[in-house]
């Protein structure tokens, strides 16, 4: 019997430095002792492994999103590219924005008239063209900017949160909620919050939904995919009420403001509004990356992210309260615009994987260039007239929530 002991050696050796040799080294602790039992002074390998020559346990089958593994390399160079792509693309399309329209400004103009604003040389254009750059172009693409971003971080998030790719403020009806509280500070005229009385009704009822449809949506701990989407078209149905109750008592001045919530648009953007929606829109979007990891670890189950130290009920309430900061913000200023933060995620997610280390943020800057080109194309494809920016954003976001539903009922074998 002694003589096996350097046999076991030599398996455990062998397991150490080939790991394909692995199923033979373990069969080896499995055999029976021989008559005379173990020598004395030696001991089988499984009783007492060497120090660091223990087996490995096998590891969880599901692992969170966005963990290191051996292509983290490979991952994080994508996602290096992704972003500095879409940080080109997003400050292209602004350029190009800001100088297409009826008053065409070419493109080094427009570059040597921010560069005099911000005193780096380059020359001002003439009246006309300050003016249209300055007070109209710009702060409508800045607007574009910071309402695309909060809503394709707001989807991320809200998918994160309910752990349903479904999910999205449009289609569980956090924008049309949303839009009713400011069509109700429209309406009735409120004004003690100055400037912030439409953002601050538009929030009060984006949160009130969006709670209520996570309570709603969840049952035996888990999110139900159907009942999600049929409590956003409750919720959907019953704000469109709220709102045609509003415009049968609005008088005209009222009902045109009215039609802008609920077609969703950019045209009236100016500086004014940039500012009262920028702090809630930077303090989202600063605050959501921070999240990324618990999201992440979130992803494997709520069992196993309480196992790891995550608070879920306080990570879910603290993530709700931000995407209903982002959606009010984007609805104060623009209107009910849709699917957003619905496709822009799922792109992502097939360029480079669910984590949302890349995700939350990646999400923020893929909605920003997506709405400034959806701008563009609002105000260049009918002119002189213009399309309503949440129309054209419907148009072609239903298709892919059409192919989305599809795919996500084959892969969980039907709802019946």
């Amino acid at each position: 019997m002694s003589g096996r002991s350097p046999q076991g050696a030599e398996h455990t050796a062998a397991r150490r430095s080939d790991p394909s040799s692995r199923s033979a080294s373990e069969e080896t602790p499995r055999r029976a002792p021989g008559p005379g039992g173990t020598a004395p002074g030696t001991t089988a390998p499984a009783a007492a492994p060497t120090p660091g020559t223990a087996a490995e346990p096998e590891p969880h089958p599901r692992t969170a999103p966005g963990t290191r593994t051996r292509g983290t390399g490979t991952g994080t160079r994508r996602a290096a590219l992704l972003s500095t792509a879409l940080v080109a693309v997003l400050a292209l399309l602004a350029l190009v924005s800001a100088g297409t329209g009826a008053y065409d400004i070419p493109l080094g103009d427009v570059l040597a008239s921010v560069q005099h604003h911000l005193g780096l040389g380059g020359a001002p254009l003439d009246r006309v063209g300050e003016s249209v750059l300055w007070n109209v172009r710009l702060p409508r693409v800045v607007l574009a900017l910071l309402v695309g971003a909060g809503l394709g971080c707001a989807g991320a998030l809200m998918q994160g949160v309910f752990g349903n790719p479904l999910a999205e403020p449009g289609v569980i009806g956090i924008s049309a909620s949303a839009a009713v509280g400011a069509v109700a500070a429209i309406g009735l005229g409120l004004s003690f919050f100055g400037n912030w009385t439409i953002t601050v009704c538009a929030f009060v009822a984006g949160l009130i939904t969006v709670s209520s449809v996570y309570l709603l949506s969840r049952n035996g701990g888990r999110t139900e995919v159907v009942t999600l989407i049929l409590t956003g078209i409750a919720v959907n149905a019953f704000a469109g009420a709220l709102i045609g109750l509003f415009v049968f008592f609005a008088d005209s001045g009222q009902v045109n403001q009215i039609t802008f919530w609920q077609l969703g648009s950019l045209a009236q953007a100016t500086w004014p509004k940039v500012l009262a929606v920028l702090p809630c829109a930077v303090a989202g979007l600063l605050v959501a990356p921070f999240y990324s990891r618990r999201l992440d670890l979130l992803s494997l189950g709520e069992r196993p992210a309480r196992h790891l130290g995550i608070d879920v009920e306080r990570l879910r309430l603290s993530l709700i309260l931000v995407v209903a900061l982002l959606t009010a913000a984007a609805v104060a200023v623009a209107g009910v615009i849709t699917f957003i933060g619905l496709l822009v995620p799922h792109l992502l997610r097939m360029a480079n994987g669910p984590g949302h280390r890349f995700l939350v943020p990646g999400s923020a800057l893929a909605g920003a260039v997506v709405l400034v080109a959806g701008d563009l194309a609002a105000r260049t494809l009918a002119q002189p007239a213009e399309l309503p920016l949440g129309v054209l954003t419907a148009l072609l976001g239903s298709p892919f929530f059409f192919w989305l539903l599809r795919r996500t009922r084959r892969k969980q074998g039907g709802w019946a």
